[in-house]
C-alpha cells in the first residue's frame, strides 16, 4: 500500500513509486492510495488502502478460479461481481479495486427491493432484511438508496475506515439465530451473540443449546416444525420449549410462552431501533414509506415493527429468502470517482470546477464494459465554513455549466435543513469534494405475472400466539405457492412457503399483487 500525504491533489510522485515497486517486485499485489481514493484526508485514504491491498491477493486468486470454473462449465455470459456502492463492476475491476466489494451482501437485497418498490408504486421504502445473524435496514427515496461516504470495518470504535461510497445500511444483532441471555443484573437480552448455522438454534438438532430467535417463534406456534423449508427439515418444539423454560423462564419466573413472546418482543424492538435511524435521524418519517421485507426471518417479524412505527404498507417480495441475489442481477453497472476540490461556493470557479468533472468523466470511461445509455451522477460535498463533515448534494450538470451557485446553494439549505432541522442561509458554505457516480444500465428486470384467482382457502388453521392477551388465536394457514393475483386475505393469517413465514395480525388486510408479491395493509397505521 502506498500512500503520499498530498497525491490526492497531484499523484505525480505516487505513480512513479508506484512503477518503481511493481518492476522491483513483480509478484507483490500494489496499491496505490490516489488510484483507489483521491481524496483528502490521509489517514482514512491510506485505512482504505491497506485494505484493499490486503484483500487484494486473495480476491484476484478468487475472481481468477471464478473465472476459469465458469469456462471450465461453459459459461458464456457476463460475470460481474457486485460492489457495497449498488453497482455491479466487471472482474478485472475487482481484482484491483477489491475494498469496493466489502459489505457487498446485503446490498443486492436493498437493490431488489427498490426495483419491487417502483414496480408497484412505492418509490419511497424501507429495505428491512433479516437472515440468520443480522438485521439490517436501508432508506430508498425517489427508487435510489441512500448512500454513505463510508464505514468501519470492525465497528466504528475500533475498526478500519474505509472511505468508499457505500449504500447507506443500519445493522443490529437480531437475526434467527440470535441468542436469547440473562445478564448480570437479570435482564433479559437478544444478541448479538448468535447460534450461527453450526450448532444452530436448539430445533436445528445440531448441537445448540442456547435459546435463539427461531425457538421462540417456533414455540409460539408461528413456524410448523414439519413444514420448515418445506419438509424437508423437522425442527425439534419440545426441546426448543425445554431450551426457553431452563434458560429463560424459569430464571424469570415466567411461563414458557411469555418468555418466547418476550424474546420476539425485545427482537422486534432493536430492529426498529434500526429502521428508526435510517429514517427518522436522518429527517425522514417512516410513516411516509412502504416497509419491503426480505430474509428467511424478515417477514417473520415485519408486520411487528410496522405496527411500532406506524408504518401503514409492507410489502413482502416472491422468493424473500432469495431476494439479494435477485437484486444482484438487477444491479446496474456503477463506479464511484471521488475529487477533492476545495473552494469557497460564492467565489469558486465554475470553469475549474467543471475541467475537474470532465477530467472525472474521461477517467470513467475505461472502467464501464457498458458504454451505451450511460448516466453521470454529480454530488458536491459542502459544508458550513468551520464545519468538519459534510453533506453530499445531488448537483446537475446544466448547474455547473450555468455557475448556478444559488441553486446549489438553495439545495444545500434543503438538505441540511432535512436533516438537522434547521439552516443558516447567512452562513458561508464552502465545497469539499466532487463525487461523481458513472452508471452503465443494464436492462430493466422485468417480473411475471402469476395466474389471477378470486378466492383461495386456507390450508387449515392452527393456534399461534401473536401477543396480545397472551392467548393463541386461530390462525388461518395459507400456502404462497397457491395465492393468485388478486387474492386477499385477513389476519390474523400465516402465509407459509419453503423459505419463511409471513405472520398476519388481526385486521391486517393482505392482497397478491398482479406480479405476485404480498401488499399488506397494516391495521391502525394508516
Amino acid at each position: 500500500a502506498v500512500c503520499f500525504l498530498h497525491s490526492y491533489a497531484n499523484p505525480q510522485h505516487e505513480r512513479d513509486a508506484g512503477e518503481r515497486l511493481r518492476k522491483a517486485l513483480p509478484a507483490v499485489y500494489v496499491s496505490l492510495s490516489h488510484e483507489i481514493l483521491r481524496e483528502y484526508r490521509e489517514f482514512e485514504r491510506m485505512s482504505t488502502t491497506v485494505v484493499n491491498a490486503y484483500i487484494g491477493p486473495k480476491v484476484g486468486g478468487y475472481v481468477k478460479s471464478l473465472k476459469s470454473s465458469l469456462a471450465e462449465i461453459g459459461f458464456c455470459g457476463d460475470l460481474a461481481v457486485m460492489q457495497s456502492s449498488g453497482g455491479v463492476m466487471t472482474p478485472e475491476i475487482a481484482t484491483e479495486r477489491p475494498v469496493t466489494m466489502m459489505e457487498s451482501g446485503p446490498v443486492g437485497g436493498i437493490i431488489a427491493a427498490a426495483r419491487v418498490g417502483r414496480a408497484l408504486g412505492f418509490p419511497n421504502a424501507i429495505s428491512f432484511d433479516m437472515g440468520g445473524t443480522t438485521a439490517k435496514a436501508s432508506l430508498i427515496r425517489d427508487s435510489e438508496p441512500a448512500m454513505a461516504p463510508g464505514y468501519y470495518v470492525g465497528g466504528y470504535s475500533s475498526g478500519h475506515p474505509v472511505m468508499m461510497p457505500v449504500i447507506d445500511v443500519v445493522e443490529v444483532g437480531a437475526g434467527g439465530g440470535s441468542i436469547a441471555w440473562i445478564d448480570d443484573v437479570g435482564a433479559l437480552k437478544v444478541g448479538p451473540q448468535s447460534a450461527g448455522a453450526e450448532p444452530g438454534p436448539i430445533c436445528y438438532r445440531g448441537g445448540g443449546a442456547e435459546p435463539t430467535i427461531t425457538d421462540a417463534n417456533l414455540v409460539l406456534g408461528r413456524l410448523d416444525p414439519d413444514d420448515f423449508l418445506g419438509g424437508q427439515m423437522v425442527l425439534d418444539a419440545e426441546s426448543a420449549a425445554q431450551g426457553i423454560k431452563r434458560k429463560i423462564a424459569d430464571p424469570l419466573k415466567m411461563n414458557v410462552t411469555a418468555a418466547a413472546q418476550a424474546i420476539v418482543d425485545i427482537a422486534v424492538s432493536k430492529m426498529s431501533l434500526a429502521v428508526r435511524e435510517v429514517s427518522v435521524a436522518k429527517g425522514y418519517d417512516p410513516r411516509d414509506f412502504a416497509l419491503v421485507a426480505s430474509g428467511g426471518a424478515g417477514p417473520l417479524h415485519v408486520m411487528a415493527i410496522a405496527r411500532e412505527l406506524h408504518i401503514p404498507k409492507v410489502i413482502v417480495p416472491l422468493f424473500p429468502a432469495h431476494f439479494s441475489a435477485l437484486g444482484m442481477l438487477a444491479a446496474d453497472e456503477r463506479h464511484d470517482f471521488i475529487r477533492t476540490f476545495y473552494a469557497d461556493l460564492g467565489a469558486v470557479d465554475f470553469l475549474q470546477l467543471e475541467r475537474a468533472v470532465v477530467e472525472m468523466a474521461r477517467e470513467s470511461e475505461s472502467a464501464l464494459r457498458r458504454q451505451q445509455g450511460v448516466e453521470r451522477r454529480i454530488h458536491l460535498d459542502l459544508r458550513y465554513v468551520g464545519q468538519e463533515f459534510a453533506l453530499s448534494v445531488p448537483v446537475a450538470p446544466k448547474q455547473i455549466e450555468s455557475a448556478d451557485r444559488r441553486a446549489i446553494r438553495a439545495a444545500f439549505d434543503r438538505l441540511y435543513d432535512r436533516r438537522y432541522a434547521h439552516h443558516s442561509p447567512g452562513e458561508p458554505v464552502e465545497i469539499v469534494n466532487i463525487r461523481l457516480a458513472t452508471v452503465g444500465k443494464r436492462p430493466k428486470m422485468k417480473f411475471p405475472r402469476v395466474a389471477a384467482t378470486r378466492k383461495t382457502a386456507p390450508s387449515r388453521k392452527v393456534e399461534a400466539y401473536l401477543g396480545g392477551a397472551g392467548r393463541a388465536v386461530s390462525c388461518a394457514v395459507y400456502q404462497r405457492d397457491q395465492l393468485g393475483a388478486g387474492t386477499r386475505m385477513t389476519g390474523p393469517a400465516l402465509v407459509r412457503e419453503h423459505g419463511t413465514t409471513t405472520v398476519l395480525f388481526k385486521g391486517d388486510v393482505c392482497s397478491v399483487a398482479k406480479t405476485g408479491e404480498l401488499v399488506i395493509s397494516v391495521r391502525g397505521a394508516a
